[in-house]
């Protein structure tokens, strides 16, 4: 049965997660990541759900966290996965712990490293081509 209000976590660029407890409709999750939505899994985590903005990229939000097979830009959503009923679901407390751990502040710290270091190559790659050019 789908619940009207969930708990689950807001993840917002270069902030710490914050629980939140939200309208379980459409309308309010697009507010929540600022946009249409889609949804995203994290690898060997079947239990929950990553609510993002379908269209993070092509807007070019800001770059938020490495999920191991893809960088999620702007907010998103954690919530639990009702998969057999198709529905999203409040995240128990063991689940708001474990995310707030593994999107905290060493989470933040790595994409930006990872970021910086992005920025460092393409700017490495300017000059290699301009000089080439020369």
């Amino acid at each position: 049965m789908k619940e009207e209000y969930i708990k689950g976590l807001l993840v917002e660029p270069n902030k710490l997660p914050k629980e939140i407890t939200f309208k379980n409709d459409l309308e309010t999750k697009q507010k929540l990541v600022k946009g249409y939505i889609e949804c995203a899994y994290l690898q060997n985590d079947k239990d929950v759900v990553l609510i993002v903005n379908e269209e993070h990229k092509i807007l070019g939000m800001e770059w938020n966290r490495d999920i191991g097979y893809d960088i999620i830009g702007g907010p998103f959503l954690i919530v639990g996965d009702d998969y057999e009923n198709g529905e999203f679901k409040s995240l128990t407390d063991a689940q708001i712990l474990k995310y707030k751990i593994k999107f905290g502040k060493e989470s933040i710290e790595r994409i930006n490293r990872k970021l910086n270091a992005i920025k460092i190559e393409i700017a490495l790659n300017r000059n290699r081509n301009y000089e080439n050019e020369r």
